[in-house]
Formats: C-alpha cells, sequence, structure tokens
C-alpha cells in the first residue's frame, strides 16, 4: 500500500513562505554576504548563516542572464532549536522562462538514474554556492562545513517560483548525497522541475514535501505535462472564493498577481485562523 503523505500544516507553510519572503529583500545585485545577520519569520528568530548565490537563468530572451552573478538566498538557524532553513527566491528571469518555446531536458547531474530535469533549472541549480569567490564547492558539498553556531537540527528547504525548482532539485541532492536525508521541503509557485521518472525518484526519496499551488498561477503549469511532472504533496490554493454565494474573487487576475508570493501568503493566511497577511496593493480586486 503507498504510504500515507505528512499532514499539512498552514502555519508552518506561512512561516517558511514568509522566510521567503525575507530573501525577496535582498537585491539579486547585493551580493554583499548576510552571515550573522538576525532575520525573524512568522514568529521564529534565525541568523542567517551565509547568502547562497548562484549565475542567474538563462532564457531564450536572455542567454547572457547566465553570466550574470546573483544572490537567490539565504541559509539560516533558528536560534532556539538549531533547526536550519535554506530559503530561495525567483528571479525577473522567470517570467522571461515563461515565454521560451523549448523546455529543454538534461539529465539529473547528481544522482544517477533519477530521470530528467529542465536545462535552465538544472545549470542555475549546479552554479549555487555560499561564497563569491571562484572555484568555491556548491551549495550542498558545502553545507557539512558551513559555520553554523550549534548542532544543526531538522533541515527545511523552501522556495518561490524559479526558487521552488532550485529547492526540488536541492532537496533530492541533500537527501541523496549528504548526512541530512530528511528534508522537509515547501515550494510555493513551483514550476515542473523534470520528468516522470526525476518526481517518482523524487517522491520515493524526499518524504516530507509540500507544494503550494494556486490554481490560477500559470507558472505552476509550466513546463507542459508531456515530459514533465510535479513532485508531490500538492495544496491547492483558490483566488476565487465559491462559499458561501454568490462566488468571491479574492485576486486581481494577471500572471504576475496570480503568482506573487505576497497573493500565496495571502490565501494561506485566510485558511489558518490567525491574521490575514496583506496582498500588494495592484492585486486588490
Amino acid at each position: 500500500m503507498p504510504s500515507t503523505p505528512p499532514a499539512f500544516d498552514v502555519t508552518t507553510a506561512i512561516e517558511f513562505g514568509q522566510l521567503v519572503n525575507a530573501t525577496y529583500g535582498i537585491s539579486p545585485g547585493d551580493l554583499t554576504n548576510k552571515a550573522g545577520q538576525p532575520l525573524t519569520a512568522g514568529g521564529t528568530d534565525y541568523t542567517v548563516v551565509t547568502t547562497i548565490y548562484a549565475n542567474d537563468l538563462a532564457t531564450d530572451m536572455n542567454p547572457a542572464r547566465a553570466d550574470v552573478e546573483v544572490s537567490i538566498g539565504l541559509v539560516c538557524q533558528e536560534n532556539k532549536t538549531g533547526d536550519v532553513a535554506i530559503a530561495l527566491r525567483g528571479t525577473e528571469g522567470t517570467l522571461e522562462w515563461i515565454h521560451d518555446a523549448e523546455f529543454l531536458q538534461v539529465p539529473c547531474p547528481f544522482l544517477a538514474g533519477a530521470g530528467h530535469t529542465e536545462d535552465g533549472f538544472t545549470e542555475m541549480y549546479q552554479s549555487l554556492r555560499a561564497a563569491t569567490v571562484p572555484g568555491v564547492p556548491s551549495l550542498v558539498k558545502a553545507l557539512a562545513t558551513l559555520p553554523f553556531s550549534q548542532p544543526v537540527g531538522a533541515i527545511t528547504i523552501c522556495g518561490h517560483s524559479l526558487g521552488g525548482a532550485l529547492a526540488t532539485l536541492l532537496a533530492l541532492d541533500v537527501a541523496a548525497n549528504t548526512t541530512f536525508t530528511d528534508p522537509a521541503v515547501y515550494t510555493y509557485a513551483s514550476p515542473r522541475t523534470g520528468d516522470s521518472l526525476f518526481a517518482s525518484t523524487f517522491d520515493q526519496v524526499v518524504k516530507n514535501s509540500f507544494r503550494v499551488a494556486n490554481r490560477l498561477d500559470v507558472v505552476t503549469a509550466l513546463p507542459p505535462p508531456v515530459d514533465y511532472e510535479h513532485v508531490l504533496t500538492r495544496y491547492d490554493l483558490n483566488p476565487i472564493r465559491l462559499a458561501p454565494l454568490p462566488p468571491r474573487v479574492l485576486v486581481k487576475y494577471s500572471v504576475l498577481c496570480e503568482h506573487s508570493l505576497a497573493t500565496y501568503l495571502y490565501l494561506l493566511s485566510l485558511q489558518s485562523g490567525g491574521p490575514v497577511l496583506p496582498l500588494e496593493p495592484a492585486c486588490k480586486p
């Protein structure tokens, strides 16, 4: 019999979504390492261990993006428990990627027999690192040597948009190739990352994974399902409230509004029983 999927906790999903949201406060061109800085998300206090850097996402519209170094996320450690959270965000290249005519695949580079992954995401994933100097190891190889201030507890990997695809790749790599074999994963607005074999491999290896998807977000529908398949476990958000009647539109429809992390946090907060988080003003219906 198939194993029972883990229970989804809305409050936890909001906390890690807010942590990802904090990474958007750092300009992609700001390559200053934020190590040592305090950060609070969902009422939980963290200390930044390192900024995460990458070469930006190359697209058909702008292949030169791959030559641009950006900050793409943070590795943080919770002050009380020692738990580690790795938060990854999207870039402007994501919306260019939507218009790409081809979604080419390459073999999964870090796990033999794990199928194929989208080439742009994979190239960017392989460039993830914890420093800007040349020749440093990849992020996943650096995890064992990062200067954590206390023993590492649980690891959670979270990401929005392109960062969701990168988080999916990172989670499988971490689970298969490090001593941190049981990472939790929360992604928001993630596109499909690989083919059916990749997705089934991920689902077998990464047991505690949640993929939050707005039903009207076009990014979650790409690349097309002919050659790509989503990983588990999907948690649906609906920006149209159906009950009580009449139906009520909760978010102004546009590609940007339906994909925005603020929209995701707003829709999640409506289900949490706690404070309702704000929509972006331009996305109010």
